[in-house]
């Protein structure tokens, strides 16, 4: 009978920690993003309503995002906020780059209330709505006509998800030091202070938006939280906890991300001490104007972007991702 060899137990080793790896990294950029499965499972029905009638969450949507050929990965990142309405829309949109190059990884934030023009359709609307009207796909090619940027690589992630990994993970709950007390919208109540949230008080605390700043200051704690979850999940005690995480992430993630270049991204994402994001919000400020535009017959607020505002908001994308 044939032993194996030291060289061989190693190599293995050292797969399955790659492995290990490749979902920590989906899982870290996307953790934050609170989704719900009901919208998600809903968009999928209709894309088969006709067939079988069923739904599933293993099998990619269509998306034809462009790779560039300068060693970096585009990943547009997208949680689902229905909460029980009829049409879904993203909660969260995000562009998470990673250069294999430099190993230097970005998180583009794009508000949700950015009033963009969608293609296919005449009139304009927020950002968020082009998931609603085409999935993925549609948000991919709304992001391109309005900012000249494209991605390659979409992922998914429901609210599940989040709270169950947070509390797999991490039991004890993450420290976080709430800046004020939040309560409106979120089932629950949080006291300004540090203290230990656990995975359904996380998730409420990157999504509240009901204050004198919303989605700005939701970006902003969604960008701490992930880089607090970063430097948690790949320390050495955090490592050490992700197998049982793999086995609970999984049914809550979709994505397009092929295993081999998930493999290349975690030897290097290994390689690299620092693993800091740095981090853009676009619109940028100065960068758009808020106004109440009337949208399927409701006047809603809107950050409108000018041909002057959206041309420096593109350039200031552009300047960020390919510097």
């Amino acid at each position: 009978m044939n032993t194996p060899n030291r060289e061989t137990r190693f190599s293995k080793k050292k797969r399955s920690k790659l492995r290990i790896v490749l979902y920590t990294l989906l899982t870290v950029f996307i953790l934050f993003m609170g989704t719900a499965a009901y919208a998600y499972w809903n968009y999928k029905t209709a894309l088969k309503s006709a067939s079988t009638g069923t739904n599933t969450v293993s099998e990619p949507v269509e998306f034809n995002g462009v790779e560039n050929n300068f060693g970096k990965i585009n990943v547009l990142l997208l949680g689902i906020d229905s909460r029980g309405e009829k049409n879904s829309r993203t909660d969260t949109i995000m562009v998470a780059q990673y250069d294999q190059d430099t190993k230097k990884s970005k998180l583009v934030s794009i508000m949700r209330d950015s009033y963009v023009d969608i293609p296919g359709y005449d009139e304009k609307n927020r950002v968020n709505a082009a998931y609603s009207y085409g999935g993925p796909e549609l948000l991919r090619k709304t992001l391109k006509e309005n900012f000249d940027i494209d991605v390659q690589y979409y992922a998914l992630i429901d609210f599940k998800g989040f709270a169950k990994v947070i509390d797999e993970v991490f039991p004890e709950g993450v420290q976080i030091d709430v800046e004020k007390k939040m309560s409106h919208g979120l089932g629950l109540t949080l006291q300004p202070g540090k203290q230990m949230l656990h995975g359904k008080e996380l998730l409420g605390y990157v999504r509240f938006r009901y204050d004198a700043i919303s989605d700005f200051g939701r970006i902003q704690r969604q960008q701490k939280v992930l880089q607090i979850l970063s430097d948690k999940i790949t320390s050495a005690a955090g490592i050490m906890k992700i197998p049982s995480m793999i086995g609970t992430v999984q049914p809550y993630i979709e994505t397009n991300l092929p295993k081999s270049l998930l493999f290349s991204v975690a030897t290097s994402f290994l390689g690299d001490k620092e693993r800091n994001f740095e981090t853009l919000r676009i619109p940028e400020n100065n960068g758009f104007t808020n106004e109440k535009i009337s949208i399927n017959g409701e006047l809603s607020d809107v950050l409108v972007l000018s041909p002057e505002n959206l041309q420096k908001n593109t350039v200031a994308l552009d300047r960020f991702l390919n510097n």
